[in-house]
């Protein structure tokens, strides 16, 4: 499928990043997908997942996406959601590899950033690698202020998904801030529950291993494992 993108500025250049760029390259425009890689939205949980983007400029990029066919618009009796069409599910591995790419950016949050739990989700499936650990075969449950997910490694592959697990190896719980500052290697894993930041139930050892799945354990921190 071929998408012709129309744009006010384009950067005019035979080549597939300047061609990306054009489709998504406009501030705002990929956090619209990130949210929207999650699922179905609302345009108020839209706005309200995105602090600081105004109500008319939100309009304007889902025109664009819509029209683009990266994002598509369904009516139903209660308004509308926006769901990822299948030019823009293609952008899932391109986002969350960005995403890792600059959690490695992050410092200490200043007092005015904005985070939200459903943020972890896409973290986690951002870090995790399940070919870290080839040989098993278990799930982890987080608990990210009043978000609920899970984590499924299955002899190097891997699985995550909003809702609890069936019988994880171990629960974590912990706050959105903290979770990030622990991606970020501002803050150790170890460190977080050593200060009651983070909590889990479960096996000890499941907590290593989800550490090593995530890349944890290999991060020069505060607190780090042999």
């Amino acid at each position: 499928m071929t998408t012709t993108v129309r744009r006010e500025r384009q950067y005019r250049q035979y080549c597939g990043l300047a061609a990306a760029l054009d489709a998504v390259g406009e501030r705002w425009t990929l956090l619209i997908v990130r949210e929207l890689l999650l699922g179905p939205r609302r345009y108020t949980e839209l706005i309200a997942d995105l602090p600081g983007m105004g109500t008319n400029l939100l309009a304007d990029r889902l025109k664009k996406l819509c029209a683009a066919g990266i994002v598509e618009r369904e009516d139903t009796v209660s308004g509308h959601v926006y769901r990822l069409g299948p030019v823009g599910e293609r952008l899932r591995e391109p986002v969350l590899a960005l995403s890792k790419w600059g959690v490695a950016l992050l410092g200490e949050p200043s007092a005015d950033m904005i985070t939200r739990p459903h943020w972890a989700l896409l973290a986690v499936q951002a870090m995790a690698d399940a070919s870290r650990l080839p040989d098993v075969t278990e799930t982890y449950e987080f608990h990210v202020d009043d978000e609920t997910f899970h984590l499924a490694i299955d002899r190097g592959t891997l699985t995550a998904a909003r809702g609890p697990a069936p019988e994880p190896a171990m629960c974590i719980r912990t706050d959105a801030t903290t979770f990030v500052r622990i991606g970020a290697g501002a803050l150790g894993p170890f460190e977080a529950l050593a200060t009651g930041k983070l909590t889990f139930t479960g096996e000890p050892d499941a907590v290593l291993r989800c550490s090593r799945v995530l890349g944890l354990v290999e991060r020069p921190g505060p607190v780090q494992l042999d």
